[in-house]
């Protein structure tokens, strides 16, 4: 049976993507995604798409804002976008979206099960009851505004989809994966993401049976106007403790838009870039005779082959992934298009060698993870904030971009100070 993952607050964001950054976002989305796939396999994919933690961290890989509800638009639309085209190849198909989006959401599903022959209306049904569960049978206070469907030709899936309440500017996001689903109303969530304010009202708890079966005969009994009645008449404060659900791990984006120290697990940061300045494994080195490709593109890269390869107990601080590529807000510092694109071509050159058979450069980039990992056992390295005014330092020479324009060139007194990545290219 699958149980709720964990929760976290996500700060309610308006805006809209940039087509810059939406471009290479949807060109890394499917990359990366291409990637899993051919290392791990589809089901793999799903079960790290209904990981939030992974999922945000994904986010935050492709210049995202690293703490904002939009991550979940953002990266729905992305892969919807990059995906696309590939569904024959992949058999993976990304349907609805945001807003009017999500209501075609299964005539997208019968769509699709017409042309790859599998139970379309099934899945359109499950569309619209997993849409009901949250939105209806766990009241927590939030207003479901998308809905994400993956699903792959052999019927299995995975929703995310997301909620907002705007009187407290936060949004929630609900992931449910197919994989050991045996009721919609008996905990099917795979995870619930966003911080607990109050109690919320889950009539989708194995919990809450007795209680589906009461409100069923009350209502029978009683009609709905004498339920009303009775509502009204009772005192909130002689609520039982005894059925408020137990805490869960959650993940709390602070409101904060600067990426700070205590956001970030600076071992793990200090063991990539480690990783980077040596370059990683010997046989990495091809990797490097791209044109182009330097040492600021292999921490990118250190960052982009994590959200690979690693467990899931690696993404336990998503801010660190926002420092492959910085953020559309120029938080935590502007996005490095140049390295940006330098990361897409290299990864895009490996996943195109490795569908042909030829896996050496997905294999150097996963022993690059691999390497990361043993330094940051014992490695140490500068603080975040010096990390983060290295990058505006270099900011324009490597092509820096936000949504307030490119980054001007550094002044005179900054070009003398000496950065701490050292003299190289992206």
């Amino acid at each position: 049976m699958v149980q709720r993952a964990g929760s976290a607050d996500l700060p309610l964001h308006g805006g809209r993507v940039p087509r810059w950054l939406g471009e290479r976002m949807t060109k890394l989305g499917a990359i990366i995604t291409q990637a899993i796939v051919i290392e791990y396999g589809r089901d793999e994919l799903l079960r790290r798409l209904a990981h939030p933690f992974w999922f945000q961290s994904f986010g935050c890989v492709m210049g995202m804002d690293w703490h904002s509800s939009g991550i979940t638009t953002s990266v729905i639309g992305a892969l919807k976008r990059g995906l696309t085209p590939l569904a024959g190849e992949l058999g993976i198909h990304v349907c609805g979206g945001r807003g009017q989006n999500s209501r075609k959401t299964p005539e997208e599903l019968i769509a699709i099960g017409n042309r790859v022959g599998i139970d379309g209306g099934a899945l359109a049904q499950t569309s619209k009851l997993v849409a009901k569960v949250d939105s209806a049978a766990v009241q927590d206070g939030f207003d479901l505004y998308l809905h994400g469907f993956i699903v792959t030709d052999d019927g299995k899936w995975v929703v995310v989809q997301q909620g907002m309440n705007g009187d407290k500017r936060q949004a929630r996001r609900y992931h449910w994966l197919s994989e050991g689903i045996t009721s919609f109303v008996d905990s099917p969530h795979a995870a619930i993401e966003g911080r607990k304010q109050g109690e919320i009202v889950n009539l989708a708890d194995r919990r809450a049976d007795a209680s589906r079966k009461g409100q069923l005969d009350l209502l029978a009994s009683l009609g709905p106007d004498r339920i009303v009645r009775e509502v009204i008449a009772l005192d909130p404060s002689r609520k039982s403790k005894d059925t408020a659900q137990p805490m869960l791990p959650h993940l709390i984006m602070p409101a904060h838009h600067d990426v700070r120290e205590e956001d970030v697990n600076m071992k793990r940061l200090h063991g990539t870039l480690a990783a980077a300045a040596d370059r990683g494994p010997e046989d990495f080195e091809s990797l490097l005779l791209m044109p182009g490709v330097g040492a600021r593109t292999v921490k990118a890269l250190a960052m982009v082959a994590e959200v690979v390869h690693g467990a899931p107990c690696r993404f336990s601080d998503p801010a660190r992934f926002s420092l492959a590529h910085g953020g559309k807000d120029r938080h935590p510092f502007p996005v490095p298009i140049k390295v940006y694109d330098e990361t897409i071509k290299v990864m895009k050159s490996a996943v195109g060698k490795a569908r042909l058979g030829r896996e050496e450069e997905l294999q150097a980039l996963k022993r690059l993870d691999d390497q990361a990992r043993r330094l940051e056992r014992y490695v140490t390295g500068p603080d975040l904030k010096e990390i983060v005014a290295g990058e505006f330092r270099h900011s324009h020479e490597w092509g820096g971009r936000s949504v307030f324009g490119f980054e001007p060139p550094p002044t005179a007194s900054a070009r003398k100070s000496e950065s701490i990545f050292g003299k190289h290219d992206a």
